[in-house]
């Protein structure tokens, strides 16, 4: 035999409302911190790690291309020099 205490069913009911509230609370918070961070940090001009990684290797590149016109340009001019 079960007998229902109506204040008991109405604390529990409260109870359950209030913890459904603050969950829903925590969600929006989350999601309104998100939707700040991606505002501020959005305008930043980040790039990826792919994207760095590509510059540098084509900045090495040139690197050596120069070195390499560097040393033709100096042995043109020793060519030059010597007629």
């Amino acid at each position: 035999m079960q007998s229902e205490n109506p204040l008991l069913a109405d604390v529990v009911k409260l109870m359950n409302s209030a913890a459904g509230t603050l969950a829903g609370a925590t969600r929006e918070a989350r999601d309104g911190a998100r939707e700040k961070l991606r505002e501020t940090f959005g305008g930043l001009d980040f790039v990826s790690r792919e994207e760095f990684d590509a510059v540098k290797t084509m900045a090495a590149r040139a690197r050596e291309e120069a070195e390499a016109l560097k040393e033709r340009v100096a042995a043109l001019e020793a060519a030059l020099a010597a007629k």
